[in-house]
């Protein structure tokens, strides 16, 4: 027998284990085996009847294996504010009080409602449309397009023309000609296609406006929508107007007022189509971005004299 097994073991600081470890040393045969691993079976067979009872770890031992909730998606869920969240809120006296709703004019809010021309004027339609177009006695349908983003867009739509009789906007996305598929089509390919189509039916398929939102806004008491705009283009919102609560954005372009396209006019002649409207008006943005791409490399005085500025008819 090997010497380490005839050592005298003082098992009383483990009470009840000293006859269960006699009992192992009585039924264990021992094989001579190299003495490291009689040192390792040692360890373990003490670490298994001779341990004492577990204890709490103390705090920070171990690294957490899970995230807490401060690390996970920037929450901060402690347990006091747990409970200051899940704890019931007095109940509030009402008695004797009456709910009233702000008015529209208080909120600077543009009402919605489908009585106003302006609006029905304005109202960009989803999904598409097919318009029959004819060619005049010069052979013109009055239409400029330009290539964006791989699609084939409304530049310029002179007034009474084919092209403005049918509806055509400024904006609007050409998506066939002729049952043939636009995308991906420069400028010069769209307008030869339209040059050698025929004079007395030219089919396009025509998505409304794509790049461009309406927004209607209420005036205020001294007649001001809350906005300012320097050559077409919205600069400033005020602060707690109608603009700034109905969404209104800086760095768009307005193109239609009720509506009526204003593109090329001057700043004096939109605000005065804005302050001869009612006090509910509708105008039409595009991001100024797009906005110049669409219109660069065109003459100003082209689109003053010849984009269709009328009101449409609703």
């Amino acid at each position: 027998m090997n010497g380490w097994m005839k050592q005298d073991y003082d098992l009383q600081y483990y009470g009840g284990f000293r006859s269960s470890w006699k009992l192992l040393r009585s039924q264990l045969v021992l094989v001579p085996v190299p003495h490291p691993t009689v040192m390792y079976l040692h360890a373990f067979v003490c670490s298994l009847w001779l341990a004492p009872p577990l204890l709490p770890l103390p705090p920070g031992l171990y690294p957490r294996l899970y995230p807490e909730l401060s690390d996970f998606m920037g929450l901060n869920l402690t347990e006091d504010a747990l409970r200051q969240a899940l704890s019931p809120l007095p109940a509030a006296d009402c008695s004797g009080q009456v709910a009233t709703r702000p008015s529209a004019l208080s909120c600077m809010t543009a009402p919605v409602t489908g009585n106003d021309c302006g609006l029905r004027r304005a109202e960009i339609k989803q999904g598409v449309r097919e318009l029959i177009l004819c060619k005049d006695m010069d052979g013109k349908i009055g239409l400029r397009l330009k290539s964006v983003d791989n699609g084939v867009f409304v530049q310029l739509v002179q007034a009474n023309t084919a092209a403005a009789l049918a509806g055509l906007r400024f904006g609007d996305q050409v998506l066939q000609i002729n049952g043939e598929n636009c995308a991906g089509w420069s400028t010069d390919k769209a307008h030869k296609a339209l040059k050698s189509a025929s004079a007395e039916r030219i089919a396009l398929v025509v998505r409304d406006r794509p790049f461009e939102r309406t927004i209607t806004l209420h005036k205020d008491t001294s007649g001001q929508l809350g906005f300012i705009f320097k050559k077409g283009k919205v600069t400033f919102i005020v602060k707690d107007s109608s603009a700034a609560r109905n969404g209104l954005l800086t760095e768009h372009h307005i193109c239609e007022v009720n509506g009526q396209n204003v593109i090329g006019l001057k700043d004096p002649q939109i605000s005065d189509i804005l302050n001869t409207s009612g006090n509910v008006v509708t105008i039409t943005i595009m991001p100024a971005i797009i906005f110049e791409h669409m219109m660069k490399k065109m003459s100003s005085s082209i689109v003053k004299s010849l984009m269709d500025h009328s009101i449409p008819e609703v």
